[in-house]
């Protein structure tokens, strides 16, 4: 059964700082990449951070240096720790596979950075 479950948004200041969290299912956590994407009003999904099987990590130019991703294989659980953030970062956060693997999405967790 496929799952992909995200929490740890909220609202923040400017500046402040959140870390998300997503449990995966084996199925996706074991076989793929994982990534972190984020869908604001308006605009379409974008992907934000990647971690690899041997833990590699690339980043969005918009939040290279803020933002770090990170994994634990024993939990099948990816993490996204957010810092320095600007109103800008303000979306629905997801966490999936690099690339996803079917159409399916999580709930995703709302981010909304604004003073």
């Amino acid at each position: 059964q496929v799952q992909l479950v995200e929490s740890g948004g909220g609202l923040v200041q400017p500046g402040g700082s959140l870390k998300l969290s997503c449990v995966a299912s084996r199925s996706i956590f074991s076989n793929y990449a994982m990534g972190w994407y984020r869908q604001a009003p308006g605009k379409q999904r974008e992907l934000v951070a990647v971690i690899f099987s041997g833990g590699f990590t690339n980043y969005a130019d918009s939040v290279k240096g803020r933002f770090t991703i990170s994994k634990d294989n024993a939990k099948s659980m990816v993490y996204l720790q957010m810092n320095s953030l600007k109103p800008e970062d303000t979306a629905v956060y997801y966490c999936n596979g690099r690339p996803p693997p079917s159409d399916y999405w999580g709930q995703g967790t709302q981010v909304t950075v604004s003073s």
